[in-house]
């Protein structure tokens, strides 16, 4: 037990959040519990509304929970906000950057406000942007813009990187790009947390994931697992799946580079 709790890096118990609304209070997160391993890619699933954006801020210590509570390699987000946030890093939207300063100054800014010392050509080469190094955001195509913003989320060499939705309206090439690089940077160690509508992301890229709804957790398992768990309770598809679609067809035509604008 105390070996599984050690390889432990986020352990959330029985949180809550509520929002104030014309009718009252609304319940936003219903008292979820979980926890997340050291190194793992754990998704957080669910239809709009379903609270998970909401749980993210908390565990960026963005927003404080109404009950419950929120642990970070060994820290409690609400009693010791500033040293958590020293471990994380939270993928910022393209409106967020400054437009008149290039990625390696927004890369440098970013640094100072952390009070560290970064190599932007270093930051920027993990992400494949060497090339736009002078660029402005603004400049730049939908998946470089992704890719800077993820670079962003590296500044301060954290333990942890909370990604939300980060692959929404890229292109099949640009999304599988997207894909190896968060790959690679969790191969060196990076615990991710991330959010996504596409189901197929969730299956290429998390370990585990937690399906919410209306505030609760239905269930948390492997892809896999909880496929087959579904199949062992009976579940067929009414339609028999394709062994290819339009989504292939695509790729085989227009090939799997990345046509970066």
């Amino acid at each position: 037990m105390d070996s599984q709790k050690r390889d432990l890096i986020i352990s959330v118990k029985n949180l809550v959040k509520k929002f104030s609304s014309p009718t009252g209070l609304f319940t936003a997160v219903d008292g979820i519990s979980f926890d997340v391993k050291k190194g793992e890619i754990f998704g957080i699933l669910g239809p709009n509304g379903a609270g998970k954006t909401t749980t993210l801020e908390m565990m960026e210590t963005l927003q404080s929970p109404t009950d419950g509570t929120i642990t970070i390699d060994g820290l409690d987000t609400q009693q010791r906000p500033q040293e958590v946030k020293r471990l994380i890093g939270v993928q910022l939207q393209a409106a967020g950057f400054y437009p008149e300063l290039n990625l390696v100054e927004l890369l440098k800014m970013f640094a100072a406000m952390y009070d560290t010392n970064i190599k932007p050509m270093e930051m920027l080469e993990k992400v494949e942007l060497v090339d736009k190094a002078k660029n402005y955001v603004n400049k730049l195509s939908g998946g470089q813009k992704q890719r800077f913003s993820l670079a962003t989320t590296l500044v301060n060499d954290p333990k942890i990187i909370f990604l939300d939705e980060p692959t929404t309206g890229l292109d099949p090439q640009a999304r599988i790009h997207l894909w190896s690089v968060i790959r690679e940077i969790n191969k060196q160690g990076v615990t991710i947390i991330l959010t996504t509508h596409y189901l197929e992301e969730a299956e290429q890229l998390c370990e585990r994931v937690a399906i919410m709804d209306h505030g609760k957790i239905l269930t948390i398992g492997s892809p896999k697992q909880l496929i087959k768990d579904l199949l062992a309770k009976g579940f067929k598809k009414e339609v028999k799946p394709e062994p290819a679609n339009l989504e292939d067809v695509f790729l085989t035509l227009t090939g799997r580079n990345l046509r970066d604008e």
